[in-house]
């Protein structure tokens, strides 16, 4: 049984309890929901032309999603587990940012990863081709400047702690 009262308007203790986002956990729980749908379709034919030759590494895959991204397991593998980390950390505002600009670090490499290796004439453990390349490197870029931009709009310390007036009182929220 609950025993803590409503507050003077009517809303129940928790209320001022409940989780607050930052504008980068919801950029980093966005990214990730996109990554894990392109891993997620990249295991799915209906999506992936010549699914069939998926290899497990390597430029010797001839899958592609949406008929023009190179994708093998591993990458749809990788996708799927920043996804999963990504909704994860999304849940401290500190470690969305730390996660958005570290995997944008890790991808803009990726995409860097790629192009050397299509310039040097395949090879490689991942399929690279300059359309794979290229997207590796805007989503790369993209989260870094999601993680700078976004990270400016955190909320005071003491409001990311749930603490001040939540409209219910006068005096902020009772611990």
């Amino acid at each position: 049984m609950n025993t803590r009262p409503m507050s003077a308007t009517g809303h129940h203790w928790w209320e001022a309890e409940r989780r607050r986002t930052t504008a980068v956990q919801q950029g980093l729980a966005a990214v990730s929901w996109v990554f894990l749908l392109i891993g997620v379709m990249g295991f799915v034919p209906l999506f992936t032309t010549g699914f069939s030759g998926i290899a497990f590494a390597g430029p010797d895959t001839t899958a592609e999603l949406f008929g023009v991204f190179t994708v093998s397991v591993l990458t749809n593998l990788i996708h799927l587990g920043f996804g999963v980390l990504g909704l994860l950390m999304s849940w401290i505002a500190r470690l969305s940012r730390r996660t958005l600009l570290g995997g944008g670090v890790f991808f803009g490499l990726l995409g860097l990863y790629g192009v050397v290796v299509s310039m040097a004439g395949g090879g490689g453990f991942l399929p690279s081709t300059w359309a794979i390349s290229l997207l590796h490197l805007v989503l790369g870029i993209v989260m870094i400047v999601l993680g700078v931009v976004l990270h400016r709009r955190l909320p005071r310390e003491s409001e990311a702690r749930g603490e001040g007036d939540f409209g219910e009182t006068g005096r902020g929220a009772a611990r």
